[in-house]
């Protein structure tokens, strides 16, 4: 089996522990987007019941990225690759309805809020855009542009008075913020950087601590200040390419393994805990968490999948539902019930 993360979007979930449930939120929704020419989000239930397709007014198109949408509160940002800009939403009872559009100074493959600003990683750049109450800037308050610049950009994540981002040619780099959050002066090369490093790729990012895939490496690295401090190997499976973290479980979807594995962290260490935690019959493409459930979006050729598992205290996954999707889609998040987006 090849040693790659796929960079469109792969296959159908199977299996996956069984334990009794920790408690869940039961008004969550679980989004992804079509990622077509007309893009679309998509918002379904944690049984996998389609609830609303709402068009994101951009064109979709992006690929070998995690983070196309990010959820804060009740609101969502969505990218638009083709088109060049963000897509904001904000829940209503089961559904979202469209806030504002923004336009991207690069086409956009990631976002991340924080520190009051939507952060907007592009092929070639990182913007922020601050938050004015429920709604966000359309002008940036900061362009930078990143380390290489080269159209591999994977991921952006917010840690403590920085950004960590991912370039897929083997760059992990920050980029610091200053003021109240905006973005400002050049990218910097993270330290310790694994000398095998091949393919830097998704991440999750918790206080001052970013866990990031070095995919093709077959490893999961934790940068802090500004440096590598841990690497851990993927053990049996190949090319860990995309994380969440639910307490004190990080997990990370395996793209040509086409499982998700499990690992505890704590303090500068990143043990695996579960090779299979849970299998599927394609390759996942993103992964994320929210409110005692953990969504995963794989494909095969043009079809894709959503499935979502319930997440107990003992990092078990159970199967809750999965959906099938006619198109490549791209990103996934949770939007809890009862959140409001923070002033």
């Amino acid at each position: 089996m090849k040693n790659f993360c796929v960079f469109s979007i792969p296959a159908l979930l199977m299996g996956a522990a069984l334990a009794a449930q920790a408690a869940t939120d039961s008004d969550a929704l679980v989004v992804t987007a079509s990622n077509a020419t007309a893009n679309q989000l998509l918002v379904y239930n944690t049984s996998g019941k389609l609830l609303q397709t709402i068009s994101t007014q951009g064109r979709g198109g992006v690929s070998g990225n995690a983070g196309g949408i990010t959820a804060h509160g009740n609101s969502l940002a969505v990218v638009n690759f083709g088109s060049k800009s963000v897509s904001l939403f904000t829940r209503e009872g089961n559904g979202f309805h469209m806030t504002q559009s923004i336009s991207t100074a690069s086409s956009p493959v990631s976002v991340a809020f924080g520190n009051g600003h939507l952060y907007v990683l592009g092929t070639t750049t990182v913007e922020s855009h601050p938050i004015y109450g429920s709604a966000i800037g359309s002008s940036s308050d900061g362009v930078v542009t990143l380390y290489k610049a080269d159209g591999s950009a994977a991921q952006v994540g917010v840690v403590e008075n920085q950004l960590v981002i991912t370039e897929k040619s083997n760059v992990i780099e920050t980029v610091n913020l200053v003021g109240d959050g905006a973005v400002s002066g050049v990218p910097t090369l993270v330290q310790n950087i694994p000398a095998n490093v091949n393919a830097p790729f998704g991440l999750v990012t918790r206080g001052n601590d970013a866990y990031v895939t070095i995919a093709h490496a077959n490893e999961i690295s934790l940068v802090r200040n500004g440096a590598v401090l841990t690497v851990t190997g993927s053990g049996t499976q190949s090319a860990p390419c995309w994380l969440t973290l639910v307490g004190p479980f990080l997990f990370s979807s395996n793209s040509p393994s086409m499982s998700v594995s499990r690992y505890a962290v704590y303090g500068q260490k990143i043990v695996q805990d579960a090779a299979v935690a849970a299998q599927f019959n394609g390759n996942p493409t993103d992964i994320a968490s929210g409110g005692g459930w953990i969504s995963v979006v794989d494909g095969n050729g043009p079809l894709s999948h959503l499935s979502v598992f319930s997440v107990d205290e003992d990092g078990n996954l159970t199967m809750n539902g999965a959906a099938t999707i006619d198109s490549p889609a791209n990103g996934a998040a949770i939007v809890t019930g009862g959140n409001q987006l923070p002033e």
